[in-house]
Formats: C-alpha cells, structure tokens, sequence
C-alpha cells in the first residue's frame, strides 16, 4: 500500500487553493494513495471529492465559540496536532497563509513532516508585523515549500527558496483539446469570481471605449458574486454608461470551456494574483489574450508577451483598451498567440503536474526516513 498523506486548509470552498487541493486529493487517492483532507468548516458552494478520500474535522467544535480569539487560535493548532498524533500521515501538506502557520506551529514532536504551499501574493500577504515574528520562527521547520511563480519565491528567505518547489496549477482535462473555432464571435470575455482584486471596474471603463470604436462588440464575465460591493460597483458602472445592451455580467458557470471558447478576446485585469486558474484555462482553450502583468508575476510565469499573449500594465484602462482593439483588428495576431498559449495545456495538464507533487512528496518522505506502509 502507498503512502498516507494529509491536506490541510481551511475549506473547500470554491476558490484557487481549494480546487487544487480537491483535484489533487482526488489524483492521489486514484492511484493508490490513503489521502485525508483536514479542513477547518464546511462551506456552501465547496468542490467535490472522490468517495476514498476521507475528510475530517480539525477546527472549532460548538463549544467554543464563545472562547476569545487566542483562544481558538490555540484550539484550531491543538486540534490539528491531535489530528496528526492519531492519523500518523507519512507528509502533512498545508495550502494558504493561516493552514501553513497552524501545520508548522501543531507539528513538532509528532514525527510528521510539514509541506506548505504559498497561493497568493506574498506582498500584502506575507508582510505584515505578525507574518514577521511567525515566518523566522516557523518557516524554518518546513520540511519543504511549494511555489507557483518565481515572483513568490523571491519573496522569502533564502532557506525557504533553497527549499522548495515551483509547481503550476493543474488545468482541468475539459479545456484541453478543444477544436480551434473556424470563426470567433464578437465577444471579449472574462472568468473569475467578481472582487476587488481582480479590477473588473478598470475593464469595463476599458471596454466603453472600446465598445465606442467597435459598436459590434460585447463583453462578458462569468463568475459569481463574492459579495464584497465589487458587483454592485459593475451594475453601476454600467447603468451610468448605458451599457446593458453590450456588457453583460452572466454569472457562474459550469461550461467555460464552452463559453468562452470561440470568443474572440480573453481579457485578464488582476491587480494582483498567485497563479490564476482561469487564466491558465483560457491560454489551454486557445484564446487571445490581453492580460495585465500583475503581482507576484502569474501571468508572466506561463505567458510570453507577443508570443503568447499580449501583456498590459495593471490599473491600465488604455492599455487594456489598447490591447483589445490590437487583438479585434488583427485576427491573425490573435490566432498565432492563441496557437502558442495553447500550448501550456502540454505542461500543465492533470498528469504532469500530479506528477510533479508525487515526487516532490515522495523525495520529502524519503529525506524524513517515512517508510511505505
């Protein structure tokens, strides 16, 4: 039998980290392995897992809720390492800011290495003055770092870079291999949830102008509400400009690969990202692409700028509108870069990045002298 071997993170919430977590679970447990998920709550919109992955409850019980803050932080950590003292797992593998400081903070003494893995921009992230006193005191305890770009890495010590992995996102297999269009639609499209980061108000102000040099042209976002205001600021903007007829927010949905594959502009706005699933899925679909440049470097890790893409600055809306007209007026551009993005589908499908996590995680066990069981 292979290797027991335990996620840990908050949830499984719809979001980057958690369908990584959720499709690489499900991987590992195909092939053999005995996969646990250590989540901290059950969301409401959370992504599937396979049956032979078993899930458990770390975080907070009823009865302490009423508890104060240190409190229940030092909670969450004694019930993790509970969790590990029992469990044994060969590897404890954590995703995102806080799994990371509980895994190293509930591992000593329970014999269980600490893979941790950075998801976003560590600017803003990784910088504040408790990340400060956490960081040198926990970090060097990792028995090892996953990173999605080099921007990311950079961020950090020394020992920590030295120590660690770049891994890409896995792209779902429904993106790969979808025919070329033999004709694209009049549409500039966008994927993601709608939240201040990923700065759909600076590309719908991009688009009015566009829309005013190219009448025939509509925009539309897929992705669902986050409920944080961003929403209510598109409606607005759109209904100060009169531009319900040519941009349309169309909500989640399901079939990306079908939407938004025969578009004829992908447009990417982030002001910051770690590495961007829907980004990697539209380059897998083929699309044309205008993409800012954003922090901690996603879009310049996987997208070559007039190769395979066309990249902008962030908050940019004339360079955003720029780069779209660039790509509506010179289709054949648009095809040679779609070509080209294509073929990031060859290095991060399912199969390559699974196996690079593999053995990553075996050459960690292996070092820790953790035997197969």
């Amino acid at each position: 039998m292979k290797r027991k071997i335990a996620f840990h993170l908050n949830c499984l919430e719809q979001g980057g980290a958690e369908r990584v977590v959720s499709n690489l679970a499900n991987r590992f447990a195909r092939e053999g392995y005995e996969v646990l998920l250590a989540t901290e709550w059950y969301g409401e919109n959370e992504f599937q897992i396979d049956r032979e992955v078993r899930r458990v409850h770390v975080g907070l019980k009823e009865s302490d809720k009423g508890k104060s803050r240190m409190a229940q932080f030092l909670l969450r950590v004694k019930y993790l390492r509970e969790f590990m003292k029992k469990e044994r797992p060969d590897i404890l593998i954590a995703f995102a800011q806080r799994a990371n400081y509980r895994a190293l903070m509930a591992a000593p003494g329970t014999k269980v290495p600490v893979l941790i893995s950075i998801r976003t921009d560590p600017a803003g992230h990784y910088d504040a003055l408790s990340d400060k006193v956490q960081i040198p005191l926990l970090f060097p305890g990792a028995a090892g770092c996953v990173f999605q770009t080099e921007g990311q890495r950079e961020f950090f010590a020394p020992y920590l870079q030295k120590n660690s992995r770049i891994i890409l996102n896995p792209i779902h297999d429904k993106y790969i291999g979808v025919p070329e269009p033999e004709k694209r639609k009049k549409e500039v499209v966008q994927s993601g949830r709608l939240v201040d980061f990923k700065n759909q108000p600076m590309l719908l102000q991009a688009f009015i102008e566009v829309h005013k040099k190219h009448p025939d042209y509509v925009l539309k976002i897929y992705g669902g509400d986050s409920f944080d205001g961003t929403k209510e600021i598109l409606e607005s903007i759109i209904e100060k400009n009169r531009a319900g007829e040519y941009i349309h927010l169309m909500g989640a949905s399901d079939c990306l690969e079908k939407d938004l594959a025969d578009a004829a502009v992908y447009a990417f706005s982030s002001d910051w990202e770690g590495l961007p699933n829907a980004l990697l899925e539209a380059m897998a679909l083929g699309l044309p692409i205008v993409a800012t440049d954003c922090p901690c470097g996603g879009p310049r890790t996987v997208m070559e700028d007039g190769v395979s893409g066309l990249m902008v600055p962030v908050k940019d809306p004339k360079a955003m509108e720029e780069g779209i007209n660039k790509l509506i007026e010179d289709p054949e551009l648009g095809r040679r870069l779609g070509r080209n993005a294509r073929k990031i589908g060859e290095i991060a499908n399912g199969t390559a990045i699974f196996g690079q996590w593999r053995d990553y995680i075996e050459e960690i066990c292996a070092k820790k002298g953790a035997g197969k069981r």
